[in-house]
């Protein structure tokens, strides 16, 4: 069985006229969420072998926050790419570069990432479906398991959604 993660950036800081789109850093709320997503990947014992990135500079500082959260074994792979691609070229990647791993996350940009997810998820509780289909926020994560035991078999409306994380639900409220 194979798990994959789509993670969106965290929250992106927009107060610099002018910056390209590439090198916008996460603001304050970014550099939260994004720990608390490391934090529920830790706790669900989620923790991929593989990570695929985004050189944005908001997909890297978001990578940042979830390291302490996970191992030192693992594969990561910054790729301009996922920064460029757009629709569900994202499921083109995930084929060609999922390897061995069985857990495999990718850190990308919307609308990408909520385009894969709806593609690729076939099954598992519309009531999840519903809030993904309805926004897919900064720092959200589908969480969509396959009965494939390569990433090359992957195919659209295989996965199983399992799990769809906002951080906004795990935050405290005073």
């Amino acid at each position: 069985m194979l798990r994959l993660l789509l993670l969106r950036h965290a929250k992106s800081d927009w107060s610099e006229p002018g910056l390209h789109d590439h090198d916008r850093p996460l603001n304050a709320r970014g550099w939260k969420a994004a720990d608390l997503a490391g934090q529920h990947i830790q706790q669900y014992q989620m923790v991929p072998a593989t990570i695929l990135c985004s050189t944005a500079l908001r997909t890297r500082q978001t990578l940042m926050q979830l390291l302490p959260h996970l191992r030192a074994d693992m594969k990561i792979q910054i790729m301009r790419d996922l920064y460029m691609q757009g629709d569900l070229q994202y499921i083109d990647t995930i084929r060609a570069l999922g390897g061995p791993s069985s857990k495999l996350m990718l850190i990308g940009h919307n609308p990408a990432i909520q385009d894969t997810a709806l593609e690729l998820a076939g099954k598992g509780n519309p009531e999840l479906f519903d809030q993904m289909e309805e926004k897919f926020p900064t720092a959200a994560m589908a969480v969509i398991d396959f009965e494939a035991h390569r990433w090359s078999e992957v195919t659209p409306k295989q996965g199983r959604l399992v799990s769809f994380f906002q951080p906004r639900s795990l935050q405290v409220l005073p």
